[in-house]
């Protein structure tokens, strides 16, 4: 079958990731979240493709699957956990771990394993998996940006999947019989240069498309183990459990020189990913995305709860005693002086919002700027959840374009911002930095709350950094 996108000779990884993506972008072939860029693009018919996992005969003789996180592949972790298989999950990033296996509770039935293959599942009903818990893995299932019909596949640029296959080889989880698998558009499968392949670089058995199964026979073996002159200083800090695997190898007699870290840090590993890449302003679909967000539905049933029971509205002399109750929706008069209090329903506010909880004594703030017109609070909450950024309390400034998210500690703070390096909504990029309050360098303890606004006049030289605005809206 002739590819539908043609990668010129001489293109790199990168040439090719940007191709695919713009692709997909320019002819509405995903769903949320978008833009696609930078992500395992979560491709329409992503379910159906999906569901042809059920019937390769290395699925069924499998006992242990692991799958990838990530939104295009919820359907095959479904797929799973229908067939009563154990479904095994790497943790974010690789940070707490390799990988938890999925546990739904006794008895699930479909609605609930639907519920566990969810991004918010994966985190509701996982456990831990040790490295001492000599688990063997049957089958993988990855997601891939680009993959060419010899099995050679291009990931998103940070190297995880390659990565994750790596440790698992390193401690005899995967070994040369297991089955590797990709799901994605049709689209997404292109001719690769074979050049392109390096020695770190995962390839696939087999090639799940919402119209095709493609096996591959791919000649080329899977990695053996971590290969650690791929790897720096920098990357072992970033994921401890490399360093446990390390010492471990390292008692073993095997050879675990590190390389040397390159000049300028890039995030991902081994990425020839430019600083600046180009955004592309996503189509507007129009259409109810086939496959439903679980999320989404859960937000509109709240939004509809709260329209059937109008929120009460909190005096202003109660101050700034910490948030208000549970679902306690507040907006103030947009005049600076004072002006009549009346409520609101949660789209329809637009000026700040406050997700409150209890916060500690004190927070490290992030400032977030560029925020698109039109970019509702929720859109950017979900943008957050996704990329495992979420803060303790989300500050909204809409109007002005900007936000603050305030994080427990200095440490979480950093995670958050490199995180969110990168991050475009609605084609916009996001500017992502430490609050002006932060880079002063604050005494330890010291509290970096914001003030509540004020409902008296403000001077006109305030700060841009402080909550100054009109509205507020706490939000459980």
């Amino acid at each position: 079958m002739e590819t539908v996108i043609q990668i010129i000779v001489g293109a790199s990884k990168w040439d090719i990731r940007q191709k695919i993506w713009d692709y997909i972008e320019e002819n509405n072939l995903a769903n949320f979240p978008r833009p696609v860029h930078n992500r395992i693009p979560n491709f329409k018919g992503a379910i159906q493709a999906c569901d042809k996992l059920a019937d390769l005969q290395e699925f069924k003789s499998s006992q242990r699957v692991k799958v990838n996180p990530d939104r295009p592949q919820q359907q095959a972790r479904f797929v799973t956990l229908e067939a009563q298989k154990t479904l095994l999950v790497p943790t974010p990033r690789l940070r707490t771990g390799l990988f938890n296996n999925i546990t739904p509770p006794q008895g699930a039935n479909k609605e609930q394993l639907r519920i566990c293959s969810s991004s918010q599942g994966l985190k509701d009903f996982s456990v831990p998996v040790g490295l001492d818990a000599k688990m063997k893995v049957d089958l993988v299932v990855v997601g891939s940006v680009a993959v060419s019909e010899k099995g050679f596949r291009i990931g998103k640029g940070e190297g995880f999947a390659d990565l994750e296959y790596g440790m698992m080889a390193s401690i005899g989880a995967v070994s040369e019989s297991t089955v590797v698998v990709t799901i994605v558009h049709d689209c997404q499968v292109v001719d690769i240069p074979e050049e392109l392949v390096e020695s770190h670089d995962l390839t696939v058995d087999y090639i799940l498309t919402p119209t095709r199964v493609i096996k591959t026979d791919c000649q080329i073996p899977k990695p053996q183990g971590i290969i650690w002159t791929k790897l720096d200083t920098e990357k072992l800090e970033k994921i401890p459990i490399l360093k446990t695997l390390r010492a471990l190898e390292e008692q073993a007699g095997k050879d675990v020189t590190l390389g040397a870290a390159p000049p300028a840090a890039e995030p991902g590993l081994l990425t020839g990913q430019p600083k600046r890449q180009t955004r592309r302003r996503p189509r507007r679909n129009t259409q109810q995305d086939a496959e439903g967000d679980f999320k989404q539905e859960k937000r509109a049933e709240s939004e509809q709860k709260a329209r059937q029971h109008p929120a009460r509205v909190r005096k202003e002399s109660r101050g700034d005693g910490g948030g208000g109750k549970q679902g306690e929706i507040v907006e103030r008069g947009k005049g600076r002086s004072g002006g009549n209090v009346k409520e609101k329903g949660p789209e329809e506010v637009g000026s700040e919002v406050v997700s409150q909880r209890k916060l500690p004594l004190s927070v490290t703030t992030v400032y977030l700027g560029g925020i698109p017109a039109g970019l509702r609070v929720s859109e950017l909450k979900t943008a957050l959840r996704e990329r495992e950024a979420a803060p303790l309390r989300l500050t909204w400034q809409g109007a002005q374009h900007r936000a603050f998210l305030d994080y427990s500690d200095p440490e979480a703070a950093e995670q958050a911002l490199e995180a969110l390096q990168g991050l475009s909504l609605n084609g916009h990029s996001l500017q992502a930095e430490l609050a002006k309050s932060q880079r002063g360098g604050k005494r330890s303890g010291q509290s970096n709350r914001r003030p509540r606004p004020s409902t008296a006049p403000k001077s006109k030289s305030a700060p841009p950094d402080t909550e100054s605005d009109t509205n507020e809206m706490t939000e459980q």
